[in-house]
């Protein structure tokens, strides 16, 4: 073998997939088909889920000392640091972060590049080899591994690995060439961003998001998105020209407007909507983009394909190291593709709520006053920050199921936020019950769980390395079973 993993994609999800298997001793290569990193970013940062679980890996301080947007101050500015506490669903930005539970109750603003940059900094540090100009031209798996051809600026190559994971974004190579089904529903809407530094472009809307009868304008200081429901682009594969934009920006806002600078960077985007069937063929899986495409409303896309990544990581590489009980790399697609399923449906629903027929705008009107009842705007930030997520894992406990609680935790070392245990990417079993029976319980799994023993509050955990209650209790009953279910059977004396 080449590599024990071959990664198509140097995205924020390959590489946080890198950084992953890399904890766990993991061969990785990553490739991708451009020679150096994009610097610009449509995506907009991370939501309290995802702040969660990078810090669950002590990331979070590298994100905002890196953070910010083109035109916003650059790499930590105040955009970087500065908390935002309000989201917005269809373009209505009333969405109350700061009032849901969470360590994290904002987005932590930063765009993608600067995200790419400090997880493919956390990647090569751990080990992770990194290849650009390297781009997918075949694959074929057998019982033992996948053979993938590449095709790059070191010429046409051939690579041996264990497992393939297509993290190469929407029009994934490794989906289309492995073979996985994509259905789903055809754009309907073209999106048009410029970065552009707008110290007072357009005083009337003014900032903020708009519906108009030509569309959805948003205007911030250093960018302009706009969203025409004349269905999508004619040709997606042509450069976007500033001409465009200008154009697209007259038709939705009604007059004769200019852009103030040239932008520094153009881009189109529709609603193409589509999850893939499987996330699982064998030994080729997907993640991020490559196993579900939507509309970009909400931010919620570089969020969930993150938050993919965290999860498949420690489930593959145990699976490899020879640890996984039957089934464990199985559970990726059974719980990850409801979660993205979910973002589909409220992604459409916001397209529905942007568009400009005024048949449809008293709907619209109506869900903004009930996004002010305080029920409903906790609902909609605890879906679109991923907060509401819990899986379906075995047990009555409260807990189990959902994720890490905000607890401090006191230990022999003092205290220190529960989060802070996770850091080498291990699972934890958090003792806080005061006696002995719940370490003795755990005992045949201490070589691959850290037991941790806290001042009692009356209740132990078992938590996954990606941050979710794989088993709650007073004492030890059903400690033994999920252990076994998760990280194996017990160790012989």
């Amino acid at each position: 073998m080449d590599t024990q993993v071959l990664i198509a994609g140097a995205g924020p999800v390959g590489l946080m997939l890198a950084a992953e298997l890399r904890l766990h001793g993991i061969d990785v290569l990553v490739v991708d088909p451009l020679l150096e990193p994009v610097p610009y970013s449509k995506a907009f940062g991370l939501h309290p889920r995802s702040i969660e679980t990078v810090q669950l890996r002590g990331l979070v301080e590298r994100f905002e000392e890196r953070g910010g947007f083109p035109g916003s101050g650059g790499p930590g500015g105040a955009a970087g640091r500065s908390p935002i506490a309000l989201a917005h669903f269809a373009g209505i930005r009333t969405i109350r972060l700061d009032r849901l539970r969470t360590r994290y109750p904002r987005l932590l603003a930063s765009g993608q590049a600067a995200i790419e940059a400090v997880l493919a900094e956390r990647a090569i540090e751990l080990g992770a080899e990194i290849r650009r100009g390297t781009a997918v031209a075949g694959v074929a798996q057998d019982q033992d591994g996948v053979t993938v051809e590449t095709d790059g600026a070191d010429g046409q190559r051939v690579w041996r690995a264990e497992y393939l994971v297509g993290c190469d974004g929407g029009r994934s190579a490794v989906r289309r060439l492995a073979g996985f089904a994509f259905p789903g529903t055809g754009p309907t809407i073209t999106g048009r961003l410029a970065d552009v530094h707008v110290p007072a472009l357009l005083e009337d809307p003014g900032m903020g998001w708009h519906r108009t009868d030509g569309g959805i304008v948003q205007i911030t200081p250093f960018r302009v998105l706009t969203v025409e429901f004349d269905g999508p682009p004619a040709d997606r594969a042509t450069p976007m020209t500033e001409q465009e934009m200008t154009d697209s920006i007259r038709h939705v806002v009604g007059r004769e407007v200019e852009l103030p600078a040239t932008p520094q960077w153009l881009s189109r985007f529709t609603d193409n909507t589509r999850l893939a069937e499987r996330y699982r063929h064998g030994r080729v899986l997907l993640a991020g983009d490559a196993a579900h495409v939507h509309s970009p409303f909400g931010g919620q896309g570089l969020n969930l394909g993150v938050q993919d990544a965290v999860n498949l990581g420690w489930k593959l590489a145990a699976t490899i190291n020879g640890r996984a009980p039957e089934g464990l790399l199985d559970t990726y697609e059974s719980e990850r593709r409801p979660v993205a399923a979910r973002v589909l449906h409220n992604t459409r629903a916001q397209v529905a709520l942007m568009n400009p027929d005024p048949r449809l705008t008293p709907v619209r009107e109506l869900f903004t006053e009930l996004m002010e009842l305080e029920p409903v705007n906790r609902h909609l930030g605890n879906m679109v920050s991923a907060l509401e997520v819990r899986y379906d894992l075995a047990g009555s406990h409260p807990l189990t199921g959902g994720f890490l609680p905000d607890l401090t935790v006191k230990t022999a070392d003092g205290e220190q936020p529960a989060g802070d245990l996770f850091h080498a990417g291990r699972p934890v079993l958090l003792d806080l019950t005061g006696g002995a029976a719940v370490r003795e319980a755990a005992r045949g799994w201490t070589d691959r769980v850290d037991v941790v023993t806290a001042a009692p509050t009356g209740t132990a955990l078992l938590v996954r390395p990606d941050g979710y209650v794989a088993w709650a209790g007073d004492d030890e009953t059903g400690l033994r079973e999920a252990l076994a279910r998760w990280f194996g059977p017990e160790a012989r004396a």
